[in-house]
């Protein structure tokens, strides 16, 4: 069992993912220059990842908007974009502090047993006597592997490697682990 997290791009907080089948990509920082370009914060393990995609969803007043990306590229450590329809500094004002989304189909497909870290956050982890550890609230990057961090009666952080992850099934909306409480 593989998590796709930095593989493929996809650091979503669980805050991140909607139930609409979206999931929150990034968000728009500031505005860049006079001709509407806007500073983005990409959410993805790799800053720039979001630019593969074509359109983006904004969650605006009226709810989420489909926008097309007509040029971005990387600055300095972030990203910036000019979209569709925002031509000037006072349109792109109108889009600092907005959501950015993407439909949750968009994403590449993974192998059977892996999953992208926004499947995987909101879960309920038990371990293999049916001990509930918690619900996912985010998972980490260590380099050696990811981690889980639960929330429930405290925090615990748990090793996502196949010696303590026995199952994911997520139509049960649960992980389960070869793991005690009292580690």
């Amino acid at each position: 069992m593989r998590t796709a997290g930095a593989r493929a791009g996809v650091r979503c907080n669980s805050v991140n993912h909607e139930q609409d089948g979206t999931v929150m990509v990034g968000r728009i920082r500031g505005v860049f220059g006079v001709k509407g370009w806007v500073r983005v914060q990409d959410y993805s393990s790799r800053v720039g990842d979001i630019l593969q995609y074509d359109t983006w969803l904004l969650k605006q007043d009226q709810g989420w908007m489909a926008r097309t990306v007509v040029e971005g590229r990387l600055h300095q450590k972030g990203v910036v974009c000019h979209l569709k329809g925002y031509d000037d500094r006072a349109q792109a004002r109108e889009l600092v502090d907005v959501d950015i989304a993407v439909a949750a189909d968009r994403f590449s497909k993974l192998e059977s047993g892996e999953y992208y870290w926004y499947q995987l956050e909101g879960l309920e982890v038990v371990n293999l006597s049916g001990e509930s550890l918690g619900k996912v609230d985010r998972l980490l990057e260590t380099g050696a592997n990811d981690v889980l961090v639960l929330k429930g009666e405290q925090e615990r952080l748990v090793p996502y490697t196949p010696g303590v992850v026995a199952e994911v099934d997520l139509n049960r909306g649960r992980i389960q682990v070869d793991w005690e409480k009292d580690y």
